[in-house]
């Protein structure tokens, strides 16, 4: 049986920096940014929206109602969690309008969690085939301001939506994980902001990248040949890139296989890092951007989360029938954003309020997305979906 992603769901919100401006703004020579971390753009969220809203209206965009009712299950990776016991998953569940027959679960190791849901959602399909499975990888990426991993931050969430005989991608059961205790990334509990050893954890990517794919050819008998594209975890554009290379050489398929990974960063490169979500970006990024795409093409997947947590596993290109779908959402999500000032970034970053005790309410105004936060009351949350109000 075919198992895999039937459809993908994108949000990001409205505002954006421009990366020159910002290289400007910080004395740094914008091609530092354009060029050395491969980044044009930088989505900046409001503090009406957190990783339960955006994944609200990244899935919103493609769950039909006979979609609704096909869910049993709503997996939610990210590591921006907005209460440490209850899961985004349930508030989500809210927010959409789903069955109470659901399971409903967080899951967290760092830029990992996805993929974590993309494959539990894919072996309880094979084992329940009418059923489908809401996946969500939705993160803010905070470094703090005038840190060296600011340049890094981004906003968004992916919503898949996992099924038999997917249109997208068909997943192959088959994937080799690899996993140590490093101290290369982590938040700890007391803070918005991640603490990162930027070089080391570059390092661990590029060595759990070699390791994971080595395994893989290993278990599969297959090589870089067998591929038609390799997508990546992207921090930052540079980064994928690098690890790309450590396997290509000189030869034409290795430089089409750059190629391709030029499609499949474009939409990183124009929102950011969103941790969880951002595998899956570069995915729709391939999907829409790709030259030579075509139902069959076999891609690898390279997914990663600091801590550390890596996995390479592969699959096949669909029928593609709701390809022009998701390029018209993709062009209304990325082409109708508005670039603020880095003043105006600033005042936003120090506004967003994730351990504050007290009641408030925000500045609705300028908010124009279905779901949003409008405060918080007596300690908890107040969500909004304006389809219901």
């Amino acid at each position: 049986m075919k198992v895999g992603i039937d459809k993908l769901g994108f949000y990001t919100p409205e505002t954006y920096i421009d990366m020159t401006e910002f290289a400007n703004a910080r004395g740094e020579d914008p091609a530092k940014y354009l060029v050395g971390i491969g980044q044009r753009k930088q989505a900046i969220a409001p503090v009406t929206q957190d990783v339960v809203t955006m994944a609200a209206n990244a899935a919103t965009k493609i769950l039909t109602p006979a979609d609704k009712q096909s869910i049993k299950m709503v997996l939610f990776g990210t590591e921006s969690g907005v209460d440490n016991s209850k899961a985004t998953a349930v508030y989500l569940q809210t927010l959409l309008g789903l069955s109470a027959d659901v399971r409903a679960v967080e899951i967290k190791q760092a830029c990992y969690g996805a993929t974590a849901g993309v494959q539990m959602a894919c072996d309880y399909v094979r084992s329940h085939p009418t059923a489908s499975v809401l996946v969500i990888g939705a993160d803010i990426a905070r470094y703090g301001l005038n840190t060296p991993g600011e340049v890094t931050q981004g906003a968004g969430a992916v919503a898949m939506l996992i099924k038999a005989d997917p249109d997208l991608i068909e997943l192959e059961a088959e994937s080799v994980f690899h996993s140590a205790d490093v101290m290369d990334f982590w938040r700890p509990l007391y803070r918005s902001e991640a603490l990162v050893d930027g070089h080391y954890s570059n390092n661990v990517y590029i060595d759990f990248f070699n390791q994971t794919w080595q395994e893989f050819q290993n278990r599969t008998d297959t090589n870089i040949n067998d591929f038609d594209a390799f997508l990546f975890h992207l921090p930052y554009t540079k980064m994928g890139l690098k690890a790309l290379r450590t396997i290509t050489s000189d030869d034409q398929h290795s430089q089409d296989l750059l190629t391709e990974f030029e499609a499949a960063k474009k939409f990183n490169a124009e929102v950011g890092n969103i941790y969880t979500g951002s595998l899956y970006l570069s995915l729709i990024s391939w999907l829409v951007n790709s030259q030579t795409l075509a139902s069959g093409n076999h891609v690898g997947f390279f997914s990663f989360g600091s801590g550390a947590q890596g996995e390479f596993f592969a699959g096949n290109v669909g029928p593609l029938t709701q390809l022009q779908n998701l390029k018209m959402q993709m062009e209304a999500s990325l082409n109708h954003r508005r670039q603020i000032s880095i003043k105006e970034y600033e005042a936003m970053f120090e506004a967003r309020r994730p351990f504050e005790a007290g009641d408030y309410l925000f500045d609705l105004s300028e908010e124009k997305a279905q779901f949003y936060l409008k405060g918080q009351q007596n300690h908890q949350l107040l969500y909004v979906n304006t389809k219901n109000d």
